[in-house]
C-alpha cells in the first residue's frame, strides 16, 4: 500500500520548483509509505508525479515508484494491489512483454501500455487509486477501484489540477487555497462523513467510486468530469434483472466458492499477513475462510475494552479457538482508548465522526506490531442486509404508509410546526417533530433519509447552510415489501460504504502504515451479491441469512448466534465524565459565535441535556466535536 500525490501545472515551472513541490505533497503521506519515496517530473508538460511505497510485493527496488513502461511512454503512481497480476501477467507474456521483476505495478504498466487505460481497469480484481501519465499524448489519467476501497482526492487551483491519496497532500501545495464549503458541511451533519463527490473544501472533490478522470496538459483542466468505468447501480440494475435462479444450497456453494476465492487472492505478499477478528459473521468468515487455505494457523487480531457492552473480544477468543489460528487479544483501558481522539483530525484529514474510528485505529496499530496486511470483514452488512436499522426503518413506514399523503404529510407539516412553536427543552418536543418527520416522508426510502442521520436540522445549525448533499438512488427498484429494504441497502453501498466505513478501515490502517484488504468486496462477490434474492439475505428476521449459511461449514453456529454488536466506545459518558472540559472548550458559546459556522443555541441547548443525562445526545455532539478539532488542527 502506498501513498500518491502530484499536479498538472498550466504555468511554466523549473525542474527543480517542480519536484520541490511534490516532494512536499508526497512526504505528508510517508505513513502510508514509510519503505521508499520517489518523485518524477517534466518541466516542458508541467507534470509531477510523487509516490510514498510501503512494500509488499517484491521488496526489491524493481518495485520503486513512479514507474516507467518499458517503451518508456506510461509513467505511473499507483496505490493499491492488482490481486490478479499473475493472470495478467500470463497474457502479457504471451504479447511479448518481459518483466524484471515480480510486482503488480509493473504488470499494471505493461496492461496499460498493450491495452491502454480504458481497456485495463476493467480487467483488474483489486483496490487501487492511481495515476498515468501518457508522456505520447501528454495526457493525465486519475483512476479509482470499483468499489472505492482507495482514496484519491483532487481539484483545481488556478489553472493546475493538484491530486493525492489524503487532503494533507494537496495543503501540502504552496498555491492551495480552499475555502470551507458550508453545504458539505451541512451534509457532514446529517450522515457523519462529507458524501463524494465533495469534500469539505470548495473545488476539491473525491473522485468517486470505479471512476477516472482524464486531462491533457494543452486544454484548460476545469472541463474535465470523471467517467465511470463501473457503477454499483449497473451492477445492482443487472443483478436484479437476472437474479439467482439456483437452489439454496447451489447459492451457498457459489457464495463459499466466489469468498474463499478471494479471500485466497488477498492472502499472497511479500510480507507477513493476518486478520481482524470481532466474533462476528463477517470477520469470523474471512478468518475461516483464510485459516481453511493455510497449512500454519493465520494470525488474528481483536480488542477488548473494560466496558462489557462494548467487549468483542471473548466472542472472538471463541471463533479463533474453534478455527485454531494464533490469536493475539489485546484489551484497552479508557485512557488508552481517549488518548487517540487528538490524533484524529490528523489521521481522517476533513471532518469524521463514525466513533468507530477509535477502536479501529486501535485494533490497526496492535495487528501492525506483527504484520504488514490484514484482511477485514467490511462489506457484509451493506451486500447482504446486516444492519439492524433496515427492519426498523421499514416498520416506521409500515406504521404510517396506510395512509393517503395527501392527508399524512399536512399533518407531518403541521406536527413540525407545532414542534417549532414549543419552547426549547420542553418535554415532548423532540417526539413532536420526530412524527412529524415521519409523517411527511413522500414514501419508505424518505423516511430512510430522514431518520438515518444525525442532525436532521442541519440547516438551522450550519451558518449559511444549504441543503444537504443526501445522495439518492435512482428508481430502480420497486418501494414495496422487502424491496424498500433492497433499496436501502443501495443506498449504503453508494453513500455509506465508500465514505464512511472504508475510510474508516483506510486511515486507521495507513495511519500505522498496515495495509487492509477487505476480501467481501472483491468485484466479482459484489456482482453476485447483487443477484442474490432477498429472500436468501433476509429470512424470518435474521439477517445477512445466506454469509450466515456459508460460515455454518467453518464455524459451529453458537458461536455466531448473538445480537449483533457496534464496533464503538462509550462515548456518551465520556463525555459527561474525562472528556467534559476538552467538549467544554470545543462547544464554547463564544467560540462557536466567532469562529461563525454554527449557530451556538442548538448544539449548546443539547451539550446541557446530554451533561444533566436527560437525553443522550452524543451522536450529534460527536460531529460537532470532530469538525471543532479538525478546524483547530487546520
Amino acid at each position: 500500500m502506498c501513498g500518491i500525490a502530484g499536479f498538472l501545472d498550466c504555468h511554466p515551472l523549473a525542474a527543480d520548483e517542480l519536484r520541490a513541490r511534490v516532494t512536499a505533497m508526497s512526504e505528508t503521506l510517508a505513513h502510508r509509505g514509510p519503505d521508499d519515496s520517489g518523485v518524477w517530473v517534466d518541466a516542458a508538460a508541467g507534470i509531477a508525479l510523487g509516490h510514498r511505497r510501503l512494500s509488499i510485493l517484491d521488496l526489491s527496488e524493481l518495485g520503486s515508484q513512479p514507474m516507467h513502461s518499458a517503451d518508456e511512454r506510461f509513467v505511473l503512481v499507483f496505490n493499491g494491489e492488482v490481486y490478479n497480476h499473475a493472470d495478467l501477467r500470463r497474457d502479457l507474456e504471451k504479447s511479448g512483454h518481459v518483466f524484471r521483476g515480480h510486482c503488480d505495478t509493473e504488470v499494471l504498466l505493461a496492461a496499460i501500455q498493450q491495452w491502454g487505460v480504458e481497456a485495463t481497469v476493467p480487467r483488474l480484481i483489486g483496490m487501487f487509486a492511481f495515476a498515468v501519465w501518457d508522456r505520447s499524448q501528454r495526457r493525465l489519467t486519475l483512476v479509482r477501484d470499483a468499489v472505492g476501497i482507495k482514496p484519491l482526492y483532487y481539484g483545481w487551483l488556478n489553472g493546475r489540477l493538484l491530486f493525492g491519496s489524503e487532503l494533507k497532500a494537496l495543503r501540502a501545495h504552496p498555491e492551495f487555497s480552499a475555502e470551507i464549503d458550508r453545504a458539505a458541511l451541512s451534509s457532514y451533519l446529517h450522515h457523519c462523513y462529507v458524501p463524494a463527490p465533495r469534500t469539505i473544501y470548495q473545488g476539491v472533490f473525491k473522485l468517486p467510486p470505479g471512476t477516472m478522470l482524464s486531462l491533457t496538459a494543452d486544454k484548460e483542466c476545469e472541463g474535465a468530469e470523471p467517467v465511470a468505468w463501473w457503477s454499483m447501480v449497473e451492477a445492482a440494475e443487472c443483478g436484479l434483472r437476472s437474479p439467482f435462479s439456483g437452489s439454496e444450497e447451489q447459492a451457498i456453494d457459489e457464495l463459499d466458492r466466489q469468498l474463499r476465492a478471494a479471500v485466497s487472492l488477498r492472502m499472497l505478499a511479500d510480507v507477513p499477513v493476518g486478520a481482524f477478528l470481532s466474533g462476528g459473521i463477517d470477520s469470523s468468515a474471512v478468518a475461516a475462510l483464510m485459516q481453511a487455505q493455510s497449512s500454519q494457523p493465520i494470525r488474528t487480531f481483536s480488542i477488548g475494552f473494560e466496558e462489557a457492552s462494548y467487549d468483542e473480544a471473548p466472542y472472538a477468543r471463541a471463533v479463533a479457538r474453534h478455527l485454531g489460528t494464533d490469536h493475539t487479544e489485546c484489551y484497552v483501558s479508557p485512557a488508552e482508548a481517549r488518548d487517540v481522539i487528538p490524533r484524529l483530525p490528523q489521521l481522517y484529514d476533513e471532518p469524521f465522526a463514525d466513533s468507530s474510528q477509535i477502536p479501529t485505529f486501535l485494533v490497526c496499530q496492535i495487528a501492525r506490531r506483527d504484520v504488514t496486511v490484514c484482511l477485514s470483514g467490511d462489506g457484509g452488512d451493506e451486500l447482504f442486509c446486516g444492519y439492524n436499522r433496515y427492519a426498523r426503518l421499514r416498520g416506521l413506514w409500515d406504521k404510517v404508509a396506510w395512509c393517503p399523503g395527501l392527508i399524512r404529510r399536512p399533518a407531518g407539516r403541521f406536527a413540525g410546526l407545532a414542534a417549532g412553536l414549543l419552547p426549547p427543552g420542553f418535554r415532548g418536543k423532540e417526539r413532536l417533530a420526530m412524527i412529524g418527520d415521519l409523517l411527511a416522508a413522500a414514501d419508505g426510502i424518505d423516511v430512510y433519509r430522514r431518520f438515518n442521520s444525525h442532525w436532521r436540522n442541519h440547516r438551522s445549525v450550519v451558518i449559511g447552510g444549504e441543503d444537504a448533499l443526501v445522495s439518492t438512488p435512482p428508481s430502480w427498484i420497486p418501494q414495496a415489501g422487502a424491496a424498500l429494504v433492497q433499496q436501502m441497502t443501495g443506498i449504503d453501498a453508494v453513500t455509506y460504504l465508500p465514505d464512511d466505513i472504508l475510510v474508516k478501515v483506510d486511515r486507521a490502517s495507513m495511519g500505522v502504515s498496515l495495509e487492509a484488504r477487505v476480501p467481501i468486496l472483491d468485484r466479482r462477490v459484489v456482482e453476485f451479491a447483487w443477484r442474490v434474492p432477498m429472500s436468501m439475505k433476509v429470512r424470518d428476521g435474521q439477517t445477512k441469512w445466506l454469509l450466515r449459511r456459508v460460515l455454518d461449514r467453518y464455524v459451529p453456529r453458537e458461536l455466531i448466534d448473538r445480537p449483533k454488536m457496534g464496533f464503538g466506545v462509550p462515548i456518551d459518558s465520556w463525555l459527561r465524565g474525562p472528556l467534559r472540559d476538552w467538549a467544554e472548550a470545543l462547544l464554547g458559546e463564544r467560540r462557536l459565535r466567532e469562529e461563525g459556522y454554527f449557530h451556538p443555541e442548538p448544539i449548546r441547548r443539547k451539550w446541557k441535556q446530554h451533561l444533566s443525562g436527560r437525553a443522550d445526545w452524543h451522536y450529534l455532539l460527536w460531529d460537532v466535536l470532530m469538525f471543532q478539532s479538525w478546524l483547530a488542527e487546520n
